[in-house]
């Protein structure tokens, strides 16, 4: 997959879905809700929820390195120019 195959491109601003599915989620708790911005697209991968429950991971999901201010995850985080990156599939991420 190139970078323009997926719905976001570098530098996009993005919002985490702030969903509580059941299952094996990969999108950490304390992330959800929170606003960032995509920093790279790593590619196409099998969707590890599924995968985790026997199934075969497909349909491929696009999965992004997204950045988020340390400031604006940890509310009492005392460094304001301190960042975050965590890889998230699309389907938690919509455009902020």
């Amino acid at each position: 997959m190139s970078e323009s195959s997926g719905r976001f491109k570098p530098g996009d601003r993005v919002r985490v879905r702030a969903e509580d599915r059941p299952g094996h989620i990969r999108t950490p708790f304390y992330i959800r809700g929170k606003t960032g911005w995509v920093e790279r697209a790593h590619g196409e991968f099998r969707n590890p929820e599924s995968l985790a429950f026997g199934g075969d991971g497909l349909p491929k999901r696009p999965l992004y390195l997204v950045g988020f201010h340390q400031r604006e995850v940890w509310e009492k985080y005392a460094a304001t120019k301190d960042k975050l990156f965590i890889d998230i599939y699309e389907h938690w991420l919509d455009p902020a």
